[in-house]
């Protein structure tokens, strides 16, 4: 899967890694992320989906492979050196300071840029604005939901270039799991792009531009993401039938 374009934001080649330099996960993973798009990364379980994006983040070992973000390598950065390049992390589980208030949580979104705080969260009170109601209450109270806006809310607090979401509807009741889709559409539509890895395909895909699967730790399929809504080769071999017709 190749392309070349200036409007690249994000580009994999031959990637490899895993847990340990032994075990490699995933295994020569080659894609790119288009400025101002959703792409959505999507498998079974164990495809090797939520090791790619950790991957990004340079939070697992590499044993080939490059990836380049606005041209510039990234590999052998530290993860708080790929964070300051303009990318925000979203990880499924652990992604909020239980013991800290949602207004702290959010301040720490801006730490690194601080002369942006004010302006930002008043971005995120447009995107989110259920949050307000919560600023000084802690964030270990709020519902599964209310924390995954939370955390999502606080890397927005940044000013990304780019979000990686790992499954942000994981876990989430039918309402949040359906507001968490319309948030990300409308994160991208405020000049952000998307990367996310997601189990609900069919969900992800509605919301998406671009989809990507993969099995086994390698890329299987590819596609425009109104495409492989309809593909049955997605259905019968990667989600299942009833995985694919399912909200």
């Amino acid at each position: 899967m190749n392309q070349t374009s200036k409007e690249n934001l994000l580009e994999i080649k031959s990637l490899s890694a895993g847990y340990s330099s032994q075990v490699n996960i995933i295994r020569d993973i080659s894609l790119w992320v288009n400025e101002g798009e959703i792409l959505t990364i999507l498998g079974p379980n164990g495809a090797g989906k939520s090791t790619l994006i950790k991957s990004l983040c340079g939070l697992l070992r590499f044993t080939s492979g490059s990836i380049l973000f606005r041209q510039n390598e990234i590999i052998g950065l530290k993860t708080h050196q790929i964070i300051s390049q303009s990318i925000a992390y979203v990880p499924q589980i652990n992604n909020v300071f239980s013991r800290l208030s949602v207004e702290h949580n959010l301040d720490l979104g801006s730490l690194a840029n601080p002369q942006i705080h004010d302006q930002r969260l008043e971005h995120v009170f447009e995107l989110f604005p259920d949050l307000k109601r919560f600023l000084g209450k802690k964030a270990g109270i709020l519902s599964g939901g209310q924390r995954q806006m939370l955390a999502i809310a606080r890397a927005l607090m940044s000013a990304p270039a780019m979000l990686l979401l790992d499954e942000p509807s994981a876990g989430l009741s039918p309402l949040f799991r359906r507001q968490v889709f319309e948030h990300v559409k409308k994160i991208k539509e405020s000049g952000v792009t998307v990367l996310m890895v997601e189990q609900n395909a069919k969900a992800a895909l509605k919301v998406s531009d671009r989809g990507i699967i993969l099995s086994d730790g390698k890329l299987r399929l590819e596609g425009a993401a109104d495409e492989l809504l309809e593909s049955p080769e997605i259905g019968e071999i990667y989600f299942g039938t009833q995985a694919m017709s399912s909200k």
